[in-house]
């Protein structure tokens, strides 16, 4: 004791002790949202308002869901890409801090799934409904079917895809033409954006956390298919004593390694929320070692603490955070450098 005493006194003394704690992991201020790429700042924002004047972290994230389903110009909600038939289905997920979890999948005409995922989650003793029968709930719970027409950014893309009709997603890149900043803009060449999810995540004043998922799914796909957002401990999971993990890209490899739900149990075992990511990102990798060069996946976590941080296979992957009554766009490590 005394030892370890006097060898406290000599690293104060040579300002090493000092030093030490500055390279620390800094913890936001109570409330807290962080949300999926460079469009999560307004995202963000939106969220924000509820948390600071001591709205729920559920009320926020399914408001931040909301704002951007509402974007009819972007790869969101009604206004995103649709399938190979020339259809836009969507997907969504929300949970809260109590293990409540509602989502829908494959839905048509509906604006605002995230809402019908939380309509699924308040007033069902279901989790998951798809297809007709989410659409079918959505309307008898006062949503409004909306009319059966693209987007113009979305009938673009599309008429330019039937040219060749392949099915290849596009991994986001870091520089290129319509880079003007120090992070990419993830935009096809026409301006449109190429990723299609939207997660986000959030911290309220009572330390209770909540996230939403909301997405037009990978752009012409075929039709039915549902990829990670909508499944929970896939796209998205909330675990009020750990933290909170969402995710975006290809989500076929995210389910099959129930992604956000492996962030939370390796935040469980005391990893810090980048490095939760990044064993994640590792598994995916390990998986399919080959696949990977090709495709984007990135997560990003809070713990209970409020650390936040992310991890990606490829570059160019970012997210928002809001705290501390302003907005910053972080830029996200990656496996591939």
């Amino acid at each position: 004791m005394r030892n370890s005493r006097r060898s406290f006194l000599q690293l104060t003394s040579l300002g090493i002790l000092g030093a030490a704690f500055k390279n620390q992991p800094s913890f936001a201020t109570k409330p807290i949202v962080i949300a999926t790429w460079d469009s999560g700042v307004d995202v963000a924002k939106e969220a924000f308002n509820i948390l600071k004047q001591n709205g729920s972290a559920l009320d926020a994230v399914e408001k931040g869901a909301i704002f951007i389903e509402n974007q009819i110009n972007c790869c969101v909600g009604l206004g995103g890409n649709p399938d190979r038939g020339g259809i836009v289905t969507l997907d969504a997920s929300i949970m809260n801090h109590e293990y409540n979890a509602g989502s829908v999948a494959a839905i048509e005409q509906i604006k605002n799934p995230i809402s019908v995922a939380r309509k699924v989650m308040e007033t069902t003793p279901h989790v998951m409904l798809v297809g007709a029968g989410a659409q079918q709930f959505a309307v008898e719970n006062g949503f409004e079917l909306q009319p059966k027409k693209l987007s113009a950014d979305a009938e673009r893309t599309y008429k330019e895809w039937l040219k060749k009709s392949e099915y290849k997603p596009i991994i986001n890149i870091e520089s290129g033409k319509n880079s003007g900043g120090p992070f990419a803009p993830n935009y096809f060449d026409d301006g449109t954006p190429n990723h299609d999810t939207m997660g986000l995540v959030a911290m309220d004043n009572l330390g209770n956390l909540s996230g939403a998922c909301t997405t037009s799914g990978m752009a012409f796909k075929l039709h039915g298919r549902v990829g990670d957002s909508p499944i929970i401990g896939a796209g998205l999971y909330v675990d009020n004593e750990v933290g909170a993990v969402t995710s975006s890209g290809v989500g076929e490899e995210v389910i099959k390694i129930c992604g956000s739900h492996l962030v939370t149990e390796f935040m469980r075992n005391g990893y810090s929320p980048e490095m939760a990511c990044k064993k994640a990102i590792e598994r995916i990798v390990k998986r399919n070692p080959k696949k990977i060069k090709d495709i984007q996946v990135g997560f990003i976590a809070i713990n209970k603490k409020g650390q936040h941080g992310s991890y990606a296979l490829q570059k160019g992957f970012m997210y928002a955070v809001h705290s501390n009554n302003e907005v910053k766009l972080v830029k996200t490590a990656s496996y591939f450098k």
